[in-house]
């Protein structure tokens, strides 16, 4: 899952980004809504996760905007605005979602999950497939019974290639999907991850390698 994280207030930024990557998603975070606003129109994200009062370009402008776009990204509003119609007046302006401040963690990756499937109709949040089951919300992995114990970018590897049901999976799309903006995107890194991956699947074989086009489970 990739988020982008919008909040002005820095320490609690990185720390809400450091909790969403422990839990396998691809985060990146900005600090104002001009910012937000040109992430938003280069990365396609699932969610954004919104303060509503940030400087410069208004919380409230950037879920305009994005609503105005159509774009599939889910907004989720966090902020110490959280009396009744002032969520009502977030929600009614396009939010998917409205979280006050303060917050519980828990409740806000719980909300943040529900959001990013709701962003990509249709996919459950337990996956199957040739034996292996993933559980994207205990963030855990099988293969015919078998406990598989993976890092948190080898789940998120093996999420990817399970969501496209059969597709093939370029290395492009796999570090988007799997990795933050600081990627580079001319390492082997996501080659090295996905070799970690198949020998942690084991016998027969699953993910396969299409030359010139990247991998299919």
């Amino acid at each position: 899952m990739r988020v982008l994280v919008a909040e002005d207030e820095r320490d609690l930024a990185d720390l809400v980004a450091v909790g969403l990557r422990r839990h396998a998603m691809a985060v990146d975070v900005v600090y104002d809504g001009a910012a937000a606003s040109q992430r938003l129109a280069v990365s396609d994200y699932d969610v954004l996760v919104l303060d509503r009062d940030l400087p410069g370009t208004h919380g409230d402008a950037v879920c305009r905007e994005l609503v105005a776009r159509g774009s599939r990204t889910r907004i989720l509003m966090m902020t110490a605005a959280g009396s009744v119609p002032e969520r009502i007046e977030g929600l009614g302006m396009g939010a998917d979602d409205y979280l006050p401040k303060p917050f519980d963690f828990a409740e806000l990756v719980a909300r943040v999950r529900a959001l990013g499937r709701r962003s990509v109709p249709g996919v459950p949040p337990v996956l199957a497939r040739h034996g292996i089951v993933v559980d994207t919300h205990r963030l855990q992995a099988a293969r015919d019974g078998r406990h598989l114990h993976l890092s948190l970018k080898e789940f998120a590897v093996l999420e990817t290639l399970m969501r496209a049901d059969g597709a093939v999976v370029s290395a492009e799309r796999l570090l988007e999907e799997a990795w933050d903006e600081n990627a580079d995107p001319f390492t082997t890194v996501v080659r090295v991850v996905v070799s970690r991956l198949r020998a942690k699947l084991g016998d027969p074989p699953c993910i396969q390698t299409v030359p010139g086009a990247g991998y299919v489970l």
